[in-house]
């Protein structure tokens, strides 16, 4: 009688070269830049236009400007380490967040941020903390989420029927296509990309964003 073989080797030693790749390709994200090509001319009017969200003090010596996607995975994986440093270097670094839109619901994560943000400025920090935390269960869905950012909206105590009107308007449609394409001038080609002090981060990693931020402080 033939005995039937042993595939758990091989299956073990496929498993084995999937997470290397994985690994591989996981640290080649990590390391590449996001920024094509040089900066334009006009960069700086680019980089913060005067309705641009701050998230610190105007007068900081250290900008860091954020191009991101609030549905993309890399954004939320950084966002603690973001707010980490912001409050490791209080006063001293401002963060200036632009959309990049790059899913499918990240036009409509945007409109909810900004229906917050129309209430009090301080929510739209939470509601984009809110919307990263909650993202496994919006994110990646090729049908319009609307039903659950409203519900959202309600679970921040936000005006839910203000929500609705603010998501759907061409006001937040503009403002995250003129962010959209102010990134595309600026060579921005993912997310999330770091700008600091008008230079963008050559490297994408939060110790090199830390050591961008030293080299900047007067």
């Amino acid at each position: 009688m033939t005995r039937p073989r042993n595939r758990t080797p091989v299956i073990l030693l496929a498993l084995a070269a999937l997470i290397a790749l994985a690994t591989i390709l996981f640290v080649s994200a990590t390391r590449r830049t996001t920024v094509t090509g040089p900066l334009p001319a006009d960069a700086g009017q680019r980089l913060v236009r005067p309705d641009s969200p701050i998230l610190g003090p105007e007068d900081a010596p250290v900008t860091v400007v954020e191009f991101f996607d609030p549905e993309c995975e890399a954004c939320r994986a950084v966002e603690p380490d973001v707010m980490a440093l912001l409050e490791k270097y209080d006063g001293k670094v401002r963060l200036v967040a632009r959309y990049f839109p790059l899913h499918a619901n990240s036009v409509g994560a945007a409109g909810l941020i900004e229906a917050a943000a129309q209430e009090e400025e301080w929510k739209r920090w939470r509601a984009r903390e809110y919307l990263f935390t909650r993202q496994p269960e919006w994110g990646e869905q090729q049908t319009p989420q609307t039903d659950l950012f409203l519900r959202y909206a309600g679970d921040l105590g936000l005006d839910v029927e203000h929500a609705r009107k603010v998501m759907d308007s061409a006001e937040v449609r503009d403002l995250v296509e003129r962010d959209r394409q102010d990134g595309v001038a600026l060579g921005v080609g993912g997310t999330p990309t770091f700008f600091v002090n008008g230079e963008p981060l050559k490297e994408l990693s939060m110790p090199a964003l830390e050591a961008a931020i030293e080299a900047a402080l007067p």
